[in-house]
């Protein structure tokens, strides 16, 4: 089968699988979380200021931001679903060096960032509390619980990531003026709304189909830890 039809497969399989896992909708905000952290990310790179970030339980959000020149705003348009898809494949590629621990570390200190600097009312800021007390809880749980609870965020993560962008494309198509940052990328470039929307799902997909490899291959050996080390230096 083409590559990229097992990798639509396998997201759809997926995708169908977690949605029946109760309270699967709230970890889905993550996404979103990543996507306006990239949009923010960007705008400070470029010299920008980040003024407020409004996240919606409706797992939509708005990053509002200062731009020092009109052209920071195509890569600050770009960076939502960019991000969003490169940071679902950061996180396979960490569960694949067996890297769960640094991953959980990750988003949390994210999350953080999120609610003390941006996020400061309403929806948003409720959510990044319970998300970070979440994660500081089931950090210190044994290996199987905080690996499960890891995988079940990634999964889910990487699903957000690859249906935003095909969401674009039916926005594109019945109206290219409601279709988010590929609506903002037209009016600053002319290029198609629908043109964007497809670069997001095509890159979007290349990043769901090498999750999947970094998760159906095999692992590498975790890095042996300070006391793994004293022994084997003891042994010597």
């Amino acid at each position: 089968m083409n590559k990229w039809l097992l990798t639509i497969a396998y997201l759809a399989v997926s995708v169908f699988l977690t949605r029946l896992i109760p309270f699967s909708s709230f970890f889905r905000n993550l996404d979103t979380m990543i996507h306006e952290f990239s949009h923010a990310l960007v705008t400070l790179l470029l010299s920008g200021q980040v003024v407020r970030i409004e996240l919606h339980a409706d797992h939509s959000g708005v990053t509002y931001s200062r731009l020092a020149s009109g052209w920071s705003h195509l890569p600050v348009a770009m960076a939502g679903y960019a991000g969003a898809s490169l940071f679902a494949l950061l996180l396979f590629e960490l569960y694949a060096r067996r890297r769960q621990k640094a991953g959980l570390v990750l988003m949390t200190l994210i999350a953080a960032v999120m609610l003390l600097l941006y996020v400061h009312t309403g929806f948003g800021s409720a959510w990044l509390i319970g998300f970070i007390a979440l994660n500081v809880l089931v950090y210190f749980q044994k290996d199987w619980l905080r690996n499960a609870y890891y995988m079940l965020v990634a999964f889910l993560t990487l699903e957000e990531s690859a249906i935003g962008p095909f969401s674009l494309i039916l926005y594109a198509l019945q109206d290219s003026s409601n279709a988010g940052d590929a609506s903002s990328l037209q009016q600053m470039t002319g290029i198609p709304t629908l043109v964007w929307a497809l670069a997001f799902t095509v890159l979007a997909l290349a990043c769901v189909g090498r999750a999947l490899r970094c998760f159906w291959r095999e692992r590498k050996p975790a890095s042996p830890g300070p006391k793994e080390l004293r022994r084997t230096a003891a042994r010597l």
